[in-house]
């Protein structure tokens, strides 16, 4: 195993468990997505065997090489823009889609997962910020898009997804980290009843401390745990 991996796990770790408890939250509501892009497979394998259980990938090419020779029993989430054509590849091979923006793409993933005979759980990114740099859907056309998601037997709505713009300083990504707990929150009583909004995915090496103080329940990190690509 290589020593350095398993030391960045344990010192995310720590770091989690304490932005949790100046939440006054419990540690164990907050997991870690290991971002695997680009990273060599015996590192990601260093990272599984120091304990951790869900890997999220970018690209539907590279996680199907990766899955190929992993053989360990972990998550794999889709955390990279899904399009529609890939649906079908995808839905073999991610347990979980982070990226969710659009009804073509529920149904897509809706229609193939019903072929394949499989439910795999999905969570509506929205762009708070607006920004056409990056996909995601309006605040306006969540629930929407959760209703729909919600309607499908083969997907499980579990939460919402952002990802802030990027800023040189973690607290000035707060106010979106916020925005996403407020919105799930204002989006909760209106909701479908098994549409449950549990997980908010946000927060990333730079700034998952702030993120974690505002509710992730999911951080998405990679060079704090594989170092710098």
């Amino acid at each position: 195993m290589d020593a350095d991996i398993q030391e960045n796990l344990e010192r995310l770790r720590e770091r989690m468990a304490r932005a949790a408890h100046r939440a006054r939250r419990s540690a164990g509501e907050v997991r870690l997505v290991a971002v695997t892009k680009t990273v060599p497979q015996e590192r990601i394998a260093a990272a599984v065997d120091a304990g951790v259980e869900i890997l999220g990938e970018n690209y539907v090419q590279e996680a199907e090489k990766k899955r190929a020779w992993c053989g360990r029993p972990v998550q794999w989430h889709m955390i990279g823009h899904l399009q529609s054509n890939k649906a079908r590849a995808a839905v073999v091979l991610f347990d979980a889609f982070e990226t969710v923006d659009r009804e073509k793409i529920v149904l897509a993933l809706q229609r193939q997962a019903r072929e394949v005979g499989k439910t795999v759980e999905v969570f509506i990114q929205v762009n708070l910020a607006a920004e056409a740099s990056k996909t995601g859907a309006s605040p306006d056309q969540v629930l929407p898009l959760v209703r729909l998601a919600a309607g499908c037997d083969h997907l499980r709505c579990r939460g919402l997804m952002t990802m802030p713009p990027f800023f040189d300083q973690p607290e000035k990504a707060r106010p979106f980290f916020a925005g996403l707990r407020e919105l799930r929150d204002r989006l909760r009583p209106v909701c479908p009843p098994n549409a449950v909004l549990e997980e908010l995915s946000m927060g990333m090496s730079g700034d998952f401390e702030v993120a974690i103080e505002e509710g992730a329940t999911l951080v998405r990190i990679g060079t704090a745990l594989f170092g710098a690509r």
